[in-house]
């Protein structure tokens, strides 16, 4: 059974910067992509980020030129640099893959003063 394990998140001021890791227990080549997304109290559930197996990247646009979401191969892994953040980044990051579909358990980060 494939495992999606997130860490990185946390609190932290605005302006200020995380790392979110999302460690796969197997190759993460056999996926077709692998993103993150983010859901906030009382909202759906969205799309942040978004690499394909070729490196191809996507964003929201409430993000774009503030997060940077890149992928290890050799470590099965996939990050998300997140800078300049702001209170309304303030979710629950879920890692996610496509093809399969699976999802990591998430991890909470706060944005606030």
């Amino acid at each position: 059974q494939v495992q999606l394990v997130e860490s990185g998140g946390g609190l932290v001021q605005p302006g200020g910067s995380l790392r979110l890791s999302c460690a796969a227990s197997t190759n993460i080549l056999r996926f077709g992509a692998m993103g993150w997304y983010r859901q906030a109290p009382g909202k759906q559930r969205e799309l942040v980020a978004r690499i394909a197996s070729v490196g191809s990247t996507k964003y929201a646009d409430s993000v774009k030129g503030r997060f940077t979401i890149s992928r290890d191969n050799s470590k099965n892994t996939v990050y998300l640099q997140m800078n300049s953040l702001k209170p309304e980044d303030t979710a629950v990051y879920y890692c996610n893959t496509e093809g399969p579909n699976l999802w990591g358990q998430g991890t909470q980060v706060t944005v606030s003063s």
